[in-house]
């Protein structure tokens, strides 16, 4: 007997929360029932309205729902949400597009989502909220810290660890073994050919620092 779906919030209602939904239509263990906005005006997209503010989250777990998906982009605010939606008791499940290439080796945290097109590696580790966006690659045993983005098209080389809340931009490309620290941005298109501190952000070929984020401290006690 088939198994019947489960009940799932969008917490976001953003371009990066249209890619989740379109992601979820391909999950059938999933039912949407909705999003959840910081703007309750927001119209909502592909059928699914706007529940309402963060408010509406124990409310809706009293309903039955059971997971949300935290689809905000900002790598922060996404921690934040993850924190908020478990303390409200909703599951976070990790999810991964079935055009994606997983390996069955790869450990993979809560409210991690892997996009169309990309490649996780044998011993890749992804903590949680991390988002491996689309046709990015994560190669063999690179370790991606909690609520990190990985973005379109960038690469990892094997055993890159990526530290928390950092951003890897669009088509950047990392060499093997490379540490890059907490809170960090890449610019798109860099190439990171040595470590990279924490809190900093670093663009070019070669990449070098220009500035710093200040989020290396961010969610630390």
């Amino acid at each position: 007997m088939r198994r019947l779906a489960r009940h799932l919030v969008i917490l976001g209602a953003g371009g990066h929360a249209k890619v989740v939904a379109d992601l979820l239509t391909l999950l059938p263990e999933w039912h949407v029932v909705g999003l959840v906005s910081a703007n309750p005006a927001d119209p909502g997209f592909f059928g699914l309205p706007v529940l309402g503010t963060d408010d509406a989250l124990p409310r809706l777990r009293h309903q039955g729902v059971e997971a949300a998906a935290i689809a905000i982009g900002d790598n922060a605010a996404r921690a934040e949400l993850g924190a908020l939606a478990q303390r409200h008791g909703f599951t976070l499940p990790s999810l991964m597009h079935p055009a994606a290439i997983v390996s069955t080796f790869a450990r993979i945290a809560e409210g991690a989502v892997v996009m169309a097109g990309a490649s996780v590696g044998p011993d890749a580790r992804l903590g949680r909220l991390v988002v491996v966006n689309t046709r990015a690659v994560v190669e063999h045993d690179c370790a991606i810290g909690d609520a990190a983005h990985i973005a379109p098209s960038a690469a990892l080389g094997g055993k890159v660890d990526v530290g928390a809340l950092t951003l890897v931009g669009i088509g950047a490309a990392v060499r093997p073994g490379v540490r890059i620290g907490r809170g960090t941005i890449v610019g798109a298109g860099a190439a990171v050919v040595s470590d990279l501190d924490d809190g900093v952000v670093a663009m070019g070929t070669p990449a070098r620092v220009r500035t710093r984020t200040g989020l290396a401290t961010v969610g630390r006690p």
